[in-house]
């Protein structure tokens, strides 16, 4: 739709210019850093960061009610930089301008709701957000949107040049990292650091197909991640992982979407979002919470976080009710099926902890909550959903499971409506899903298939008697004896009588 073509009360906001002052706000001494340069934790007091727009004051010249509609009618642009995660510019990156944002389809994702089925077992009604969708199948995508834009610029309008993206991974944050550096072709080279056998093949594949350097270490992911920190604070790389701050910027675009997808009317809404390193809860957070204080939502949802068992450190710490008593401390992890979400020690857990305390100052103490559910859960969770019309991965399993566990212990008030997020694709994590049908996990997983969400193909075994295709070319009294065999055999496997 042409520019021309909308209401001239909206026009001129439709295409939006660089503006806004950004500072990077340490969580912890509060000390404030430019932009201008690349920076991942305070140099005071080493803590993480936060991007803050310090002119954030003039949005609110803005109704919350125009607001929608300039993000409405935003979305019926053909501008690819407004397409993506940057239909909410003036929300996530006011100062990056348009022709350095880089789109490769990112956003915008379904929300597909549960069938009757599936919302009887979960307890409640929900949606899946199937960020699985994104270009490289993984909710990853949205960061390194914002994350690439703010490099593409800095190599447009500084000089920057020579730039060498590292990252530690699961399998997600590599396969989007990779991916969109090999977009940016000029000045920027990858490399991921994984988990020696502790990703999937499809997803050591992906970075490897974009280009990537693919370093394998033995270990965690957590000791990937020291290795990497260590590489941002000794040598001149861009650090990926959720520690860039620009990363969480980007994946705010979760909650903008779904704010849009529901008309704005989040109040009864309960998001639940698996927890791995931290940095999608965070974004999650800060995203509704930016909304509400432009009075774009009037009310906030619930927001749910689910961990594993195996990987527990932000439930374990929520566990302890009276603030003062709590202590972080991070776990060991065990083997996970929500191999994305496997983490002991999340980068992003300093700023965990303060938006919980903000929001829950904004919402009530039951606006946020989190869980645990056991690694059983996970993988009948993620079946029943897939079974069912979804394209779940595990940890939108996780998620499934969550919500399903809260409306058992009546933590979900009634008459509420769920989202879920699904991270990434089905696809990826294939490997668990053959593990569970041929009864081959692992003991430490602790998971033992229920034969009824159990499945194998049938191999039709065809005689001596009977030609067949597959060993010499058949003529065609053969090939129809085949073909009155083979039916048979299927008809009879199938239930089938004839009509």
């Amino acid at each position: 739709m042409k520019l021309d073509d909308f209401p001239a009360e909206i026009q001129s906001y439709l295409v939006p210019q660089p503006s806004g002052t950004y500072l990077y706000r340490c969580i912890s001494c509060g000390a404030e850093y430019g932009v201008e340069k690349l920076l991942y934790t305070c140099p005071q007091c080493r803590s993480v960061l936060l991007i803050k727009d310090m002119d954030w004051q003039r949005l609110k010249h803005i109704p919350g009610t125009m607001w929608r509609k300039i993000f409405d009618y935003r979305g019926m642009l053909t501008l690819p930089a407004v397409r993506g995660i940057y239909r909410f510019h003036e929300l996530l990156g006011s100062i990056i301008p348009l022709d350095s944002v880089i789109y490769l389809g990112e956003g915008h994702t379904p929300v597909v709701a549960g069938n009757e089925r599936l919302s009887r077992w979960a307890g409640l009604p929900f949606y899946f957000k199937n960020d699985g969708q994104n270009p490289s199948a993984s909710f990853k995508d949205r960061g390194m949107a914002s994350a690439f834009s703010y490099l593409k610029q800095l190599i447009q309008h500084q000089g920057l040049s020579n730039i060498l993206a590292v990252c530690a991974s699961t399998g997600d944050t590599s396969a989007a990292a990779a991916l969109y550096a090999s977009y940016l072709v000029n000045g920027v080279t990858s490399a991921v650091l994984l988990p020696q056998g502790k990703v999937t093949p499809q997803q050591l594949g992906q970075p490897l197909g974009s280009g990537a350097q693919v370093i394998e270490i033995p270990g965690v992911f957590d000791d990937c991640m020291k290795v990497v920190e260590y590489l941002a604070e000794n040598f001149p790389v861009a650090l990926m992982n959720s520690k860039n701050a620009w990363r969480i910027l980007g994946q705010e675009s979760y909650s903008y979407e779904i704010a849009q997808a529901f008309d704005y009317d989040v109040a009864d809404l309960v998001v639940v979002v698996p927890i791995g390193n931290a940095g999608n809860i965070t974004a999650v957070m800060e995203g509704f919470l930016k909304l509400f204080d432009l009075q774009i939502i009037t009310g906030l949802p619930i927001i749910l976080g689910v961990q594993s068992e195996h990987a527990n450190p932000v439930f374990l710490y929520y566990l302890e009710t009276d603030p003062a008593k709590r202590r972080y401390r991070a776990v060991s992890v065990r083997p996970s099926v929500a191999q994305a979400a496997m983490i002991g020690n999340p980068v992003s857990m300093p700023r965990v902890m303060r938006l919980v305390d903000e929001y829950r100052r904004a919402a009530g103490e039951n606006a946020i909550q989190v869980l645990e559910v056991s690694e059983q859960e996970i993988m009948d969770a993620m079946l029943m959903a897939n079974r069912n019309g979804h394209i779940a991965c595990t940890q939108g399993g996780e998620c499934l499971a969550g919500v399903h566990k809260a409306t058992q212990l009546g933590r979900i008030p009634p008459h509420r409506l769920a989202v879920l997020d699904a991270t990434a694709h089905a696809m990826k994590f294939a490997m668990f899903q053959e593990k569970y049908f041929s009864d081959s996990f692992e003991p430490e997983f602790e998971v033992t298939p229920r034969k009824e969400l159990q499945n194998a193909p049938h191999l039709v075994h065809i005689p001596d008697e009977v030609p067949r295709p597959d060993l010499r070319q058949l003529n065609d009294e053969e090939f129809r004896a085949f073909v009155r065999f083979t039916a048979g055999v299927v008809a009879e496997l199938l239930g089938l009588k004839p009509g």
